[in-house]
């Protein structure tokens, strides 16, 4: 009988506020909802001379993140991209500037990670029980999973940049954003939130994030890497950040288990079944968080080894917990060290 562990995902990667109780003249003002089937939290310092209306902030917050969820959720029938996924193959559909835009994202983090990265699998992913069109009775059979992966593929994705449009080569072809639309809603709301003037703050959504500035008494925003088993919430590594974001993908939270066997929800788009590695999470630090999210599942469909070649190359910081009988192995490249917190 199938053991489901966690179908959807609530935190991957748990990040963990380490607040430090200080008397200070500023302010730290937390703003907390749900979106995008998780939660998120929002931490803005106000000082003195700031005048934040938290109730005007939270609104324009809310209607950004339904904004972004109504044109990139799979889990909305009504949304944009459903209605593409929905869309007559071979025939241009034209979308929304800020849709082509994460697309086109997506589609270049293909290219350059050498398809490890694939926003068409939508149909893959479902049949493994892990998208909308929930299912999870029996494991698909390597005839089933054969057939389609004959048919999708991002390069059977086309885009059309002006007007924007998008085209897929068949029916099998559905898009899922899963991977990006989390880091990408982050990036937009740290947009909100310096659009009113506010200098100091960190986003988390999912437990994405990204920070702008410092906390109280101009001390960094340390967040925590959790340690990636499933029964036990505990921090791993502790990171100062400050005008970057951190995206952490894993296996440890979404997966579900059949005769002893444990089913990733990351799927190898060269193999169509889910990853079997013993890379159990990664994160990344990067300038935005769309990049971040991405990256940090390229990564998991790589590997470990894989992983940190293409880190090194790219000068990319990156975390990873590899798997090693019960315990875990601790790997980083050379650019994420400097945001190691060196105090316990």
């Amino acid at each position: 009988m199938k053991k489901i562990a966690a179908l959807f995902i609530v935190l991957i990667g748990l990040v963990i506020f380490l607040n430090i109780n200080h008397k200070s003249p500023e302010q730290l003002i937390s703003i907390t909802g749900q979106t995008m089937g998780t939660t998120y939290h929002i931490k803005v310092l106000a000082d003195q001379s700031t005048n934040i209306d938290i109730d005007t902030l939270k609104k324009e917050i809310d209607q950004r993140l339904f904004q972004i969820d109504h044109k990139m959720s799979t889990y909305k029938q009504d949304s944009e991209l459903s209605l593409f996924n929905q869309f007559p193959a071979n025939q241009w559909m034209n979308i929304s500037p800020e849709l082509m835009y994460v697309i086109n994202c997506g589609q270049q983090l293909s290219t350059a990670t050498e398809g490890a990265f694939d926003i068409t699998l939508g149909k893959l992913v479902n049949l493994w029980g892990f998208g909308p069109t929930i299912n999870t009775s029996t494991i698909p059979s390597a005839d089933t999973i054969h057939k389609l992966q004959q048919y999708i593929g991002y390069n059977r994705l086309k885009l059309q940049p002006s007007p924007p449009a998008l085209l897929k080569e068949n029916d099998s072809i559905y898009v899922d954003l899963s991977a990006i639309a989390k880091g990408y809603a982050v990036d937009a709301i740290a947009l909100v939130i310096e659009h009113n003037n506010i200098e100091n703050f960190l986003v988390e959504i999912g437990g994405e994030i990204i920070t702008s500035g410092h906390k109280n008494d101009n001390l960094p925003w340390v967040v925590g890497i959790e340690t990636p088993v499933t029964n036990a919430r505990k921090v791993e590594k502790q990171l100062r950040l400050n005008g970057v974001a951190m995206a952490t993908s894993g296996d440890y939270r979404n997966y579900f288990e059949q005769d002893g066997v444990r089913y990733s929800h990351t799927i190898d788009p060269q193999t169509g079944y889910p990853i079997k590695h013993k890379l159990a999470s990664v994160t990344v630090i990067a300038q935005n968080c769309m990049q971040a999210d991405g990256l940090a599942t390229s990564f998991m469909v790589m590997g470990p080894i894989k992983a940190l070649e293409y880190a090194q190359s790219n000068n990319i910081a990156v975390f990873m917990l590899i798997k090693n009988g019960i315990n875990f192995s601790e790997v980083s490249s050379d650019s994420f060290n400097k945001y190691l917190h060196s105090h316990p």
